[in-house]
């Protein structure tokens, strides 16, 4: 599939970027990111953080985001055993997309539509 650009240049779709979006688009992923770069680190801290996402959730996305390298999980060797997710480089340089979609949110998302969705997206009417 090719794209026509607004400056009349074309550009081929690219599966890399679909792939990216695929990743941080995923229900809760981008709180989950925005928490860590944020300096949360244990299981406990990011339920904190984050009220709404439960238990199963949280550990599936934090294993998704194991095997795409963009978190370590670090188990450290204490009574009892403490398990840690750190940002690797590649989650740590998400901090400019997610940044850049903070922005983007306070400045075109409405709060009351949010509040009214329950944090869901809106259905097309």
């Amino acid at each position: 599939m090719t794209m026509h650009l607004g400056d009349g240049s074309s550009e081929r779709f690219c599966p890399r970027y679909q792939r990216a979006v695929e990743i941080v688009g995923r229900r809760w992923s981008g709180a989950i990111l925005r928490a860590m770069l944020a300096g949360a680190s244990r299981f406990g801290e990011m339920q904190e953080v984050i009220p709404d996402l439960s238990n199963r959730m949280l550990s599936e996305r934090l294993r998704e985001f194991e095997a795409e390298g963009i978190v370590e999980r670090v188990v450290v060797p204490e009574r009892p055993v403490r398990v840690e997710y750190h940002l690797t480089e590649k989650g740590r340089s998400l901090n400019a997309v997610v940044e850049a979609l903070s922005h983007w949110s306070e400045e075109w998302i409405a709060l009351e539509e949010v509040e009214e969705s329950g944090g869901r997206p809106a259905t097309a009417s």
